[in-house]
Protein backbone atom coordinates (compact mmCIF):
# COMPACT_ATOMS: atom_id res chain seq x y z
CA UNK A 1 0.00 0.00 0.00
CA UNK A 2 1.62 3.46 -0.87
CA UNK A 3 0.65 6.59 0.81
CA UNK A 4 0.06 9.82 -1.07
CA UNK A 5 2.19 12.73 0.29
CA UNK A 6 -0.86 14.29 1.12
CA UNK A 7 -2.11 11.31 3.77
CA UNK A 8 1.40 10.73 5.19
CA UNK A 9 1.78 11.93 8.94
CA UNK A 10 4.99 13.38 9.83
CA UNK A 11 5.92 11.85 13.19
CA UNK A 12 8.66 13.63 15.62
CA UNK A 13 9.97 10.23 17.16
CA UNK A 14 8.27 6.81 18.71
CA UNK A 15 5.51 7.19 21.78
CA UNK A 16 5.79 4.58 24.58
CA UNK A 17 5.31 1.07 24.01
CA UNK A 18 2.22 -0.72 25.29
CA UNK A 19 2.93 -4.74 26.14
CA UNK A 20 0.18 -7.08 27.35
CA UNK A 21 1.33 -9.26 30.47
CA UNK A 22 -0.03 -12.23 32.10
CA UNK A 23 0.71 -10.81 35.78
CA UNK A 24 1.22 -6.83 36.29
CA UNK A 25 2.91 -6.79 39.56
CA UNK A 26 5.23 -9.27 38.11
CA UNK A 27 6.02 -7.22 35.08
CA UNK A 28 6.37 -4.17 36.65
CA UNK A 29 8.85 -4.96 39.26
CA UNK A 30 10.40 -6.55 36.65
CA UNK A 31 10.57 -3.51 34.71
CA UNK A 32 11.23 -1.09 37.50
CA UNK A 33 14.76 -2.82 38.79
CA UNK A 34 16.11 -3.74 34.96
CA UNK A 35 15.21 -0.10 33.57
CA UNK A 36 14.83 2.08 36.43
CA UNK A 37 11.48 3.35 35.29
CA UNK A 38 8.74 5.11 38.05
CA UNK A 39 4.95 3.79 37.95
CA UNK A 40 3.78 7.14 36.75
CA UNK A 41 -0.18 5.96 37.05
CA UNK A 42 -1.55 2.48 37.58
CA UNK A 43 -5.26 0.74 38.49
CA UNK A 44 -5.32 -2.89 40.35
CA UNK A 45 -9.21 -2.28 39.92
CA UNK A 46 -10.13 -5.79 38.56
CA UNK A 47 -10.20 -6.82 34.72
CA UNK A 48 -8.95 -3.21 34.24
CA UNK A 49 -4.94 -3.55 35.67
CA UNK A 50 -2.37 -1.60 34.12
CA UNK A 51 0.59 0.66 34.86
CA UNK A 52 2.02 3.71 32.95
CA UNK A 53 5.87 3.46 33.80
CA UNK A 54 8.19 6.24 32.92
CA UNK A 55 10.62 8.68 33.75
CA UNK A 56 11.26 12.46 34.13
CA UNK A 57 7.49 12.74 33.22
CA UNK A 58 7.49 10.85 29.56
CA UNK A 59 5.77 7.58 29.55
CA UNK A 60 8.11 5.04 27.92
CA UNK A 61 6.05 1.54 28.55
CA UNK A 62 2.42 0.68 29.25
CA UNK A 63 1.43 -2.80 30.95
CA UNK A 64 -2.17 -4.01 30.77
CA UNK A 65 -3.25 -7.47 32.23
CA UNK A 66 -5.02 -8.48 29.42
CA UNK A 67 -2.86 -12.24 28.65
CA UNK A 68 -3.61 -15.43 30.02
CA UNK A 69 -0.24 -17.08 27.62
CA UNK A 70 3.37 -15.39 27.32
CA UNK A 71 5.00 -14.06 24.05
CA UNK A 72 4.62 -16.02 20.82
CA UNK A 73 7.92 -15.21 18.63
CA UNK A 74 5.90 -16.98 16.28
CA UNK A 75 2.82 -15.14 15.72
CA UNK A 76 2.71 -11.61 13.50
CA UNK A 77 3.91 -8.60 15.59
CA UNK A 78 5.89 -7.66 17.88
CA UNK A 79 9.76 -8.81 17.22
CA UNK A 80 11.40 -7.15 20.12
CA UNK A 81 11.52 -4.01 22.13
CA UNK A 82 14.68 -1.80 22.19
CA UNK A 83 15.82 0.75 25.19
CA UNK A 84 18.78 3.03 24.51
CA UNK A 85 21.15 3.83 27.11
CA UNK A 86 23.59 6.75 27.61
CA UNK A 87 26.92 4.81 26.94
CA UNK A 88 28.18 1.36 26.84
CA UNK A 89 28.85 1.45 31.40
CA UNK A 90 24.98 1.91 31.23
CA UNK A 91 24.61 -1.62 29.20
CA UNK A 92 27.18 -3.06 31.68
CA UNK A 93 24.98 -1.70 35.09
CA UNK A 94 21.46 -3.09 33.12
CA UNK A 95 23.52 -6.59 32.80
CA UNK A 96 24.24 -6.64 36.46
CA UNK A 97 20.92 -6.06 37.30
CA UNK A 98 19.77 -8.60 35.09
CA UNK A 99 21.99 -11.22 36.20
CA UNK A 100 21.45 -10.14 39.93
CA UNK A 101 17.61 -10.58 38.90
CA UNK A 102 18.55 -14.62 37.49
CA UNK A 103 17.59 -13.34 34.02
CA UNK A 104 19.58 -15.42 30.99
CA UNK A 105 21.30 -12.98 28.97
CA UNK A 106 21.63 -14.00 25.22
CA UNK A 107 24.90 -14.13 23.45
CA UNK A 108 27.25 -13.96 26.33
CA UNK A 109 26.81 -10.17 27.23
CA UNK A 110 27.40 -7.35 25.19
CA UNK A 111 27.37 -7.69 21.34
CA UNK A 112 27.87 -5.25 18.23
CA UNK A 113 24.37 -4.67 16.42
CA UNK A 114 26.56 -6.65 13.66
CA UNK A 115 29.54 -7.16 12.82
CA UNK A 116 32.29 -3.95 12.41
CA UNK A 117 29.81 -1.51 14.17
CA UNK A 118 30.10 -0.09 17.11
CA UNK A 119 26.59 0.04 18.51
CA UNK A 120 25.50 -2.87 20.57
CA UNK A 121 24.28 -3.93 23.71
CA UNK A 122 22.69 -6.96 25.60
CA UNK A 123 19.56 -9.55 24.76
CA UNK A 124 17.46 -10.99 27.00
CA UNK A 125 13.54 -11.65 27.76
CA UNK A 126 10.88 -9.95 30.19
CA UNK A 127 8.97 -12.51 32.16
CA UNK A 128 6.71 -13.32 29.63
CA UNK A 129 8.96 -14.00 27.22
CA UNK A 130 8.95 -10.75 24.94
CA UNK A 131 12.26 -10.16 23.40
CA UNK A 132 14.15 -6.99 24.56
CA UNK A 133 17.29 -5.34 24.12
CA UNK A 134 19.43 -2.35 26.03
CA UNK A 135 21.83 -0.90 23.92
CA UNK A 136 24.34 2.12 23.69
CA UNK A 137 25.12 3.51 20.04
CA UNK A 138 29.10 3.28 20.94
CA UNK A 139 31.28 1.01 22.45
CA UNK A 140 30.60 -2.26 21.33
CA UNK A 141 32.90 -2.75 18.47
CA UNK A 142 35.64 -4.61 20.35
CA UNK A 143 33.21 -7.73 20.83
CA UNK A 144 32.42 -10.11 17.91
CA UNK A 145 28.98 -10.35 16.13
CA UNK A 146 27.57 -13.55 17.15
CA UNK A 147 25.30 -14.05 13.80
CA UNK A 148 27.86 -13.13 10.71
CA UNK A 149 26.62 -11.04 7.92
CA UNK A 150 23.40 -10.33 9.82
CA UNK A 151 22.25 -7.88 12.13
CA UNK A 152 22.61 -9.50 15.85
CA UNK A 153 18.97 -7.77 16.68
CA UNK A 154 17.14 -9.41 14.43
CA UNK A 155 17.80 -13.17 15.47
CA UNK A 156 17.65 -14.12 18.58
Amino acid sequence: MQASTSTRVPISHAGHVGLNVTNLARSTEFYRAVLGLDVMLESKERAREYAFLGHDGRIVLTLWQQSDRGFDPERAGLHHLSFEVDGIERVREAQRALKALGVEIRYEGIVPHAEGLDSGGIYFDDPDGARLEIYAKTGAGSHAAPTPGAPTCGFF
